[in-house]
C-alpha cells in the first residue's frame, strides 16, 4: 500500500505568521545522503508555539530533508507546506517528493537516537563509581531514576496527543508544573500528580464537539480553540478544587460509590481502546476523509470494523507487537518480582524500552515511508508557553466547560485522596484531606497558565503513587526532581522523538486499558459473592450510560447517583428498639439478642445512635410510627399492624452528640404530636447542653421535668408509676 493511501489528514490551518507557503508543485533542494540528523538550525525552528503546521502521514521524512538541506535559512524550503495544501481542502494530502537523499536510512539513525543514548548513558556514568557496593547502589538508583522519569514522560505525551488531541508537549508541561506546586503545598510524600486518561479523553471529546461539531463552521485556527478549551477547563477544575478545600470538604472521597466509579472507569477505558484502534490500525486518514466522522465510541467501532481492510499493515503490526511486549513485561515482572534475587525487575522501564527501541528502529528502517505515522517535529518544544488563562478565546467557552469541570474535579479529588490516604497509612504519617484539596487546586491553577500549548488536569494516581513509593520516594522532593528533569527534557530531548511512531503512543495508552480491565472481573465477582445486587445494578447502569451515550452523561450519573445514595442514607435515622437482658441492667437491640425483652406492654424503648440534624430528623416521626406498629422487621405500609399502639415512648438519646436548630424544631413538633395523641414521651440520658436547647424551644415547659429521667431505670419507674404496668416494679 502506498504511503499516500495511508497518510494522515492534515490538521487545521496554522496561524498566519509561519512564513511564506511553498507552492504545491515546488521541489525542495536535494540533500546529500551523508547528511546528519537534527542540527541547531532545526532546533531553532521549534521556537514557535502552534506556529507551524503539523506533519501529515509520511511527510516528516521530506520535511526533515528540506530543513537540513537549506540549513533552516530559507522560508521557501520549509517542509510542512510541501505536504499540506492550505488553500481550501483541510483533509487533502499531497504526496511527498522522493529522491532527496533521505531514501538511504543509514544516515538518519545515529543522531536521532542520541537523546535516548544520553538519557541512559547518564545512568551508566553515574554507575561507574569506585567501590563495588557503591557502584551497585548507583546502578540501582539510576534504574529507578529512569523508571521514574519514563512513567511520567511518555504517558503524559500519549494522553495529550492521543486522547486530548493537543501537542505532546502539553502533556509534559501539565505533568511537570503541577508537580512543583503540589510538592510545595501537599501533605502526601509519595503522591504522583499527572494527567489522567479519563479526564484527558473528556477534554479531547469536548474540544472535538465544540471545534469540529459543525463541519460548515470550523474555526480558522481550530488547534488554538482546542487549546483554549483545555486551558479554561483546567482553570475551572483548579478553582473548584481550591474552593472545596477552603470549605473543608475533604470527606468527598467517601461520597462516591465504589460500584459507580468502577462502572464509569470500566466504560471509559473501553472507549479509550476504541479511540486508539484508529491510530493502531492506521485508519486516521480514512476516518478524517469520511464524510460523517464518527464522534462517539460505538459509531467509531462500527467505522473501524467496516474499514478494517484498509488498515496499514506495518502500523498494525508495530502497535500490537508493542502492546504485546508491554503486557508480557508486566505479567512476567508480576510473577518473578517476589522471587529471591529478582526484586530489581520492578524497576525495569518497559515503556521507555519500547519507546526508545521503536524510535531507533524506525530511524534505521524508515517505517514512516511505509505509512507509519511519526510525531515529527513537536510544536512548543522551545520557549515558555505561559500566559494568563482568562482571555477572549477561553472566556467564550466558560459556560460550556463548567459542568464537566465540576464533575471532573470531584472524580479527580476522590482518586487523589484515596491514593494519599493509602500511602500515608503505609508509611505512618498523617495527611490533611482539606489541605490536599487546596494543593490539588493550586496545582491545576498552575497548569492552566500553559496557554501556548494547552493544559490537562493533573490529579494523583494510585498506581503511579505506589510505583513512586517502590522507587524509594520518601518526600515531595522526589516529585520536584522528576518535574525538573521533565522540563529540561522539553528543551533537550524532544528532537529524539522525531521518529517515534504514533502507533506506539496508542499502544501505551491501551496498556492502561489492560491494567484496569484486569481488575474488573475481581470487582464483579466480589459483588456477586456479596449478593450486592444494588451495587451491581449501579455499576452496570453507569457502565452502559457511559459507553452507549457519552462520557459526560456517565460522569454526571456516577456523581449524581452517589450523592443521591448519600442523601438517602443520611435521611434515615439510626434507631432501634432495645430491651433489657434478664437479671441485668444492660439494654441491647431486640433484633440482635433474642434474650433481650421489652419490659412493659405498650411501652416502646428506642435508642437513637447518631447526631440529629435537619436531614435525618425529618423522617424520625415516620420511623417511630413504623417501629410502633411493626417492630424491627421489614414490612409494607399496607400490612396489618403486628403490635399495639404505644402508650409511652422512651427515647435513649445518650449517643446523640449534636442536635442542630432544625432538628430541635422537628423534635418539638414530634413531642406535640405525641402529646395530642395522649402518648407519653420521655428523653433518657439527655445531655445538659441539649437540655438547654429543649428549654429554648419550649419542650421542657410542655412536658415537665419528669419526662427527662437520668437513665432508663428511672424512665421505667416513671412510666410504671403512671399506670402503664405493674410487673416490673420489684426489679427497680
Amino acid at each position: 500500500m502506498s504511503p499516500s493511501s495511508t497518510a494522515r489528514p492534515s490538521p487545521p490551518p496554522s496561524p498566519p505568521d509561519t512564513g511564506p507557503v511553498l507552492p504545491t508543485h515546488a521541489t525542495a533542494p536535494s540533500t546529500p545522503s551523508s547528511s546528519r540528523a537534527p542540527t541547531p538550525d532545526l532546533r531553532a525552528s521549534l521556537a514557535g508555539i502552534f506556529t507551524r503546521p503539523a506533519r501529515a502521514g509520511p511527510g516528516p521524512r521530506s520535511a526533515r530533508s528540506d530543513d537540513r538541506a537549506g540549513g533552516g535559512a530559507g522560508a521557501g524550503a520549509r517542509g510542512p507546506e510541501r505536504y499540506v495544501e492550505q488553500a481550501d481542502e483541510r483533509t487533502r494530502l499531497l504526496r511527498p517528493a522522493r529522491g532527496d537523499g533521505w531514501d538511504t536510512p543509514g544516515d538518519t539513525s545515529r543522531a536521532d537516537v542520541s537523546g535516548f543514548s544520553a538519557l541512559i548513558g547518564g545512568a551508566s556514568d553515574r554507575a561507574a563509581l569506585p567501590g563495588g557496593g557503591e557502584r551497585r547502589q548507583s546502578v540501582k538508583k539510576a534504574v529507578k531514576t529512569i523508571r521514574q522519569r519514563s512513567k511520567y514522560y511518555v504517558p503524559a505525551m500519549s494522553y495529550a496527543n492521543g486522547l486530548a488531541k493537543l501537542t505532546p508537549v502539553a502533556g509534559i508541561w501539565s505533568a511537570a508544573i503541577p508537580a512543583f506546586m503540589y510538592g510545595a503545598l501537599g501533605t502526601c510524600r509519595q503522591l504522583s500528580l499527572g494527567p489522567e486518561a479519563a479526564l484527558s479523553l473528556l477534554i479531547g471529546q469536548m474540544a472535538q464537539e465544540a471545534v469540529y461539531g459543525d463541519p460548515h463552521s470550523v474555526p480558522k485556527h481550530p488547534e488554538l480553540e482546542a487549546a483554549a478549551i483545555s486551558v479554561i477547563t483546567t482553570f475551572q477544575i483548579g478553582v473548584i478544587t481550591s474552593v472545596l478545600g477552603l470549605l473543608r470538604l475533604g470527606f468527598l472521597d467517601v461520597v462516591l460509590s465504589r460500584a459507580l466509579l468502577r462502572g464509569f472507569i470500566t466504560a471509559v477505558v473501553i472507549i479509550i481502546f476504541i479511540e486508539q484502534l484508529v491510530p493502531m490500525l492506521g485508519l486516521a486518514a480514512a476516518l478524517a476523509a469520511s464524510p460523517n466522522p464518527a464522534p462517539h465510541s460505538i459509531p467509531k467501532l462500527g467505522f473501524v470494523l467496516s474499514h478494517v481492510r484498509q488498515l496499514n499493515a506495518p502500523t498494525a503490526i508495530l502497535s500490537f507487537s508493542t502492546l504485546a511486549f508491554l503486557i508480557l513485561a508486566r505479567v512476567v515482572k508480576a510473577r518473578i518480582v517476589g522471587r529471591q534475587g529478582w526484586a530489581w525487575t520492578r524497576f525495569v522501564p518497559e515503556i521507555l524500552i519500547a519507546v526508545a527501541s521503536t524510535t531507533a528502529l524506525n530511524a534505521v528502517f524508515r517505517w514512516d515511508l511505509q505509512g507509519v505515522e511519526v510525531l515529527g517535529e513537536i510544536s512548543g518544544g522551545k520557549g515558555l508557553p505561559f500566559g494568563l488563562p482568562l482571555y477572549h478565546r477561553t472566556i467564550k467557552y466558560f459556560n460550556y466547560t463548567l459542568p464537566t469541570a465540576f464533575v471532573s474535579a470531584v472524580v479527580g479529588v476522590v482518586d487523589s485522596i484515596v491514593a494519599a490516604r493509602e500511602n500515608a497509612a503505609r508509611f505512618g504519617y498523617p495527611v490533611s484531606p482539606n489541605r490536599e484539596l487546596v494543593a490539588l487546586g493550586a496545582a491545576n491553577l498552575s497548569a492552566s497558565i500553559m496557554t501556548g500549548t494547552g493544559a490537562l488536569p493533573a490529579f494523583g494516581s494510585l498506581t503511579r503513587s505506589r510505583l513512586n513509593a517502590q522507587a524509594g520516594s520518601r518526600s515531595q522532593m522526589a516529585s520536584l526532581i522528576t518535574a525538573s528533569l521533565m522540563i529540561l527534557s522539553v528543551f533537550f530531548l524532544l528532537p529524539s522523538f522525531y521518529f517515534l511512531p504514533k502507533a506506539v503512543l496508542a499502544a501505551i495508552i491501551t496498556l492502561v486499558v489492560y491494567a484496569i480491565l484486569a481488575e474488573a472481573p475481581h470487582e464483579i465477582a466480589f459483588f456477586w459473592r456479596m449478593r450486592a445486587w444494588t451495587d451491581f445494578a449501579q455499576m452496570t447502569g453507569t457502565f452502559f450510560l457511559t459507553l452507549f451515550f457519552s462520557i459526560e452523561l456517565g460522569l454526571v450519573a456516577s456523581v449524581g447517583f452517589s450523592l443521591l445514595l448519600v442523601i438517602q442514607n443520611s435521611t434515615k435515622p439510626r434507631i432501634k428498639i432495645i430491651g433489657r437482658l434478664p437479671e441485668t441492667d444492660e439494654w441491647v437491640p431486640v433484633d440482635e439478642d433474642e434474650a433481650a425483652q421489652e419490659e412493659l406492654p405498650g411501652v416502646l424503648v428506642v435508642r437513637i445512635r447518631e447526631s440529629l440534624s435537619f436531614a435525618n430528623t425529618g423522617q424520625l416521626k415516620e420511623r417511630l410510627r413504623r417501629l410502633e406498629l411493626y417492630g424491627m422487621g421489614k414490612s409494607h405500609p399496607s400490612d396489618a399492624p403486628r403490635r399495639e399502639n404505644a402508650k409511652a415512648i422512651i427515647l435513649h438519646v445518650g449517643d446523640v452528640d449534636e442536635i442542630d436548630a432544625s432538628a430541635t424544631q422537628i423534635l418539638y413538633e414530634l413531642v406535640k404530636a405525641y402529646t395530642e395523641r395522649g402518648v407519653g414521651i420521655y428523653f433518657a440520658h439527655l445531655h445538659a447542653a441539649h437540655r438547654r436547647l429543649f428549654e429554648i424551644v419550649g419542650i421542657t415547659d410542655d412536658l415537665g421535668d419528669a419526662h427527662f429521667p437520668r437513665d432508663l431505670r428511672s424512665a421505667m419507674q416513671e412510666v410504671e408509676r403512671l399506670g402503664y404496668g405493674t410487673t416490673v416494679g420489684a426489679r427497680y
